[in-house]
């Protein structure tokens, strides 16, 4: 059997199968890295500087190996990637027979109870709905593996899906009459005789809080677990692996109760006004909680007027209405399933309304446009997955661009629990110095000015229009990211693209096809965003990503790092902040061919001593202070 270098090296099947592939040696070196590891049941932690070609450098060992293999990647557009795109080339090149198959959250696929119930309901439906429901008809008719996302005429957020998709609260399991033909249960049967599986994260973590029983006969089997963009993966698991509950789940229950009761028919005459109450309690949450968007931590929350009494309401009004649908449980399955739900919702929200009682955990809120969340985040992440990623009975991979503080891996070893283990790094092969130029501009306040936004404009302005837009803006905040659009409103040279403004991949598009546009956005565009060759010219990056110390879960790693008698700042912020950046800068050199500047105009880089850890983590780009030299390198790029 040829070894992983082999293929992928000049005379090897892939060079045959992938036009415009050449051979790269830290690519093989990656790929011979990881055949190791996988016939070992060893770790590692690979990170991969763009362009080395890390997908294929995993595929083809995991491959080659023989075993069950489990990838789990960042998103749903990176999974279908691997699945349509760089596996099927991949299993062609070594002509082999694994069985693959591609596994997603239950909500990404159409239920076809919760379907029908909503074409019987018909003419409740709100017009849009029922238009989107028309619109679902024609595709499921044809579909045969249910995924929403092939429904193209109808968007994934589109406010419709809830209604024909089903969660774990209320899929109604082996007891459903369409249990045989239903999508996720194909999707789950298909993974577990697959050689290779694809997920993501956060289905691998959700999945793992909940011990639902698809999983838990998946990852038991699996002998090699590969996590792609795997930088992301404390985040995530900070995200599942804790109790919560949100004002959504609440009201979710109540528009499930009102459909199984019209059709199942209890009659029982109190429901709709207990119903009805925890709607109101549960709006009322929301209220109390305030609009804004920010977490807030358990202890100031108790000190807000109104929301202690609030939540005992909730609790009252959840104790009633599951009095009521224990009941009404005996008119069906479906209010039967109710009442579990609602048993299970008002354990959590009870568990979630006592007092802390300190240990690995924060309690915390936060609201959004539509909902509001409580919940509980291991502060020690590293500590919770220490237990969950190290089985020493299967390999584990965990691959990056970015995993790496100036070549150093023990941030991201202590964040995902590992102690020592082989970590590797493969540089980029792109070459820096001749294809960028980073600019850092001189005169600007300290970013906590608050006249820094409006200085920043000032100086980024004729960067952009040097690279006659084709720019991105991207900012660590959405304050800042508006007041720039606002000081933009009036200007037509260019047309001004603001995330939110229409779907990212909508305004991604939008982007690639204009001439002139600049992009503004946040967190969302600082990874997984890929624009090559000539749309995009210019990244700008408004100050050094530190985390917001408003954060109740930030606050609370810190105070634990200090009494334990680390430092804060240099163990945790600043290593986070290095991070993010080395992402948001990933944006601009994709491919050999791509030029462009890099403008980062945060002062601190020079002003203070930690400004070097950040220019060490960086690619080699040259940097430059005057404007002039920018203005001549775009000259050439344009």
């Amino acid at each position: 059997m040829q070894a992983s270098a082999e293929i992928l090296g000049p005379a090897g099947p892939i060079c045959r199968l992938l036009p415009g592939f050449s051979r790269r040696a830290t690519q093989q070196e990656m790929a011979q890295c990881v055949e190791e590891t996988i016939a070992h049941n060893g770790t590692l932690i690979a990170e991969s500087g763009p362009g080395t070609g890390k997908t294929l450098a995993y595929l083809v060992p995991a491959l080659l190996s023989g075993k069950k293999v489990l990838i789990s990647t960042a998103t749903k557009h990176l999974q279908d990637q691997l699945y349509h795109r760089d596996i099927p080339l991949v299993r062609e090149a070594l002509a082999t027979p694994s069985v693959v198959a591609l596994l997603k959250g239950r909500a990404n696929y159409l239920c076809l109870d919760r379907y029908e119930r909503a074409r019987l309901s018909g003419n409740d439906l709100a017009t849009s709905h029922s238009q989107q429901l028309t619109r679902i008809e024609t595709w499921a008719s044809g579909t045969s593996s249910g995924e929403i996302a092939e429904a193209a005429n109808i968007p994934e957020d589109a406010s419709i899906w809830p209604m024909v998709t089903s969660t774990n609260d209320n899929c109604l399991g082996a007891k459903c009459e369409w249990f045989d033909q239903c999508y996720v249960n194909r999707a789950r049967k298909a993974a577990l005789r697959a050689d290779l599986l694809v997920i993501n994260h956060h289905l691998f973590f959700a999945d793992l809080a909940l011990r639902e029983d698809g999983f838990g006969k998946i990852l038991p089997g699996a002998e090699c677990v590969i996590f792609d963009e795997a930088h992301q993966l404390p985040v995530v698991a900070s995200n599942f692996l804790g109790n919560s509950i949100s004002g959504h789940q609440l009201l979710e229950l109540c528009r499930d109760v009102r459909a199984e009761e019209s059709r199942e028919k209890s009659q029982i005459v109190p429901l709709e006004s207990r119903l009805h109450e925890l709607e109101r309690c549960t709006l009322e949450i929301r209220r109390v909680l305030d609009g804004s968007g920010k977490r807030v931590e358990w202890h100031e929350l108790c000190q807000r007027a109104g929301f202690l009494s609030i939540l005992t309401k909730t609790l009252a009004a959840m104790e009633d209405l599951n009095a009521v649908l224990r009941e009404a449980a005996a008119a069906g399955e479906g209010l039967s399933r109710c009442w579990c739900r609602g048993v299970e919702l008002h354990d959590r929200l009870c568990e979630l309304s006592e007092d802390p009682r300190g240990g690995n955990s924060i309690r915390w809120a936060e609201t959004t446009a539509r909902t509001f969340r409580i919940q509980d985040t291991p502060i020690d992440i590293g500590r919770t997955l220490r237990s969950c990623l190290h089985d020493p009975d299967r390999s584990w991979i965990f691959t990056s661009a970015t995993l790496s503080i100036a070549g150093d891996f023990s941030h991201y070893q202590r964040q995902i629990g590992v102690g020592e283990v082989d970590a590797r790094l493969w540089d980029s092969p792109f070459d820096y110095a001749r294809q960028a130029l980073m600019f850092v501009p001189e005169g600007l306040p300290d970013p906590r000015h608050p006249a820094y936004t409006r200085s920043l404009m000032d100086r980024a302005m004729p960067v952009v229009e040097a690279s006659e837009g084709r720019a991105f803006m991207l900012f660590t905040s959405h304050r800042a990211m508006n007041e720039i659009a606002e000081l933009l409103s009036g200007r037509d040279d260019f047309e001004i693209l603001v995330q939110g403004a229409m779907p990212k991949t909508d305004l991604l598009n939008r982007f690639r096809k204009r001439h002139r546009a600049l992009l503004l956005g946040t967190a969302s565009f600082w990874e997984g965003v890929d624009v090559r060759g000539d749309a995009l010219a210019c990244v700008i990056i408004d100050k050094l990503p530190f985390e917001s110390p408003d954060d109740p879960v930030l606050r609370a790693r810190l105070r634990a790092i200090e009494e334990a008698g680390g430092n804060p700042f240099l163990d945790y912020q600043l290593p986070n902040a290095v991070l993010t950046l080395r992402q948001g800068i990933g944006r601009l050199i994709r491919d050999v061919t791509d030029r462009g500047i890099l403008m980062l105009c945060d002062p601190r880089l020079f002003s203070k001593s930690y400004g070097k850890l950040f220019l060490r983590s960086l690619p080699p780009f040259p940097i430059t202070r005057d404007l002039q030299s920018v203005q001549d390198f775009l000259r050439d790029v344009v």
